[in-house]
């Protein structure tokens, strides 16, 4: 299914739904994705897009809980380098998730290889964080944006393959939208 940026798709069977960027294909169609997350990725491009469901880190304050979910992004993604630009607050009045706690947005940039390659490719990661301790979780929305593709890395070649109908890529705006229409409508879901 592919999203038309502007109507609340559903999650995880519905649970949750927020507004998917344009061009969001659900990567669940192509491959096995575990069952704590939901993963699309960009019809034209490497960007993806993937909301997790996490055990909340309770031993992790608010205010560093982002960078410390972004290294462990980075871990998971054996990054050759990771770099946190900005974290801030996400203000709870322009979210549609009034059960978090808190909420943040996390920018930085990784280092990256994709399918183990050796040449690494320089990825732009944003990174939103909800709190929800009541729940026992963390959701977490990342925004995988390449921004140089080694010329090495499978990637280099749907880099340079222009579609017939090429779409716009996604934006931080796209990924702030997202973040923005994230809802709950079924806290079954936490188990």
């Amino acid at each position: 299914m592919q999203s038309n940026g502007t109507e609340p798709h559903p999650l995880f069977g519905g649970a949750l739904s927020a507004v998917l960027p344009h061009s969001a294909r659900d990567i669940s169609e192509l491959r096995e994705i575990p069952d704590n997350q939901e993963v699309f990725a960009h019809r034209h491009s490497d960007q993806s897009i993937i909301v997790e469901l996490l055990e909340h880190q309770g031993h992790v304050p608010d205010s560093q809980a982002a960078r410390f979910h972004f290294q462990d992004v980075a871990g998971s993604n054996e990054a050759g380098g990771a770099e946190v630009r900005s974290v801030e607050p996400l203000s709870g009045a322009q979210l549609s998730l009034p059960a978090c706690s808190s909420a943040w947005l996390l920018s930085g940039t990784q280092l990256v290889s994709k399918f183990n390659e050796e040449a690494q490719n320089m990825v732009d990661v944003y990174l939103g964080l909800f709190r929800l301790p009541q729940h026992d979780t963390d959701i977490l929305v990342t925004f995988n944006d390449p921004v140089q593709i080694s010329p090495l890395s499978s990637s280099s070649s749907t880099a340079e393959e222009a579609p017939s109908s090429p779409s716009a890529p996604w934006t931080p705006e796209d990924f702030r939208l997202l973040l923005h229409t994230l809802c709950l409508l079924d806290p079954g879901v936490f188990g």
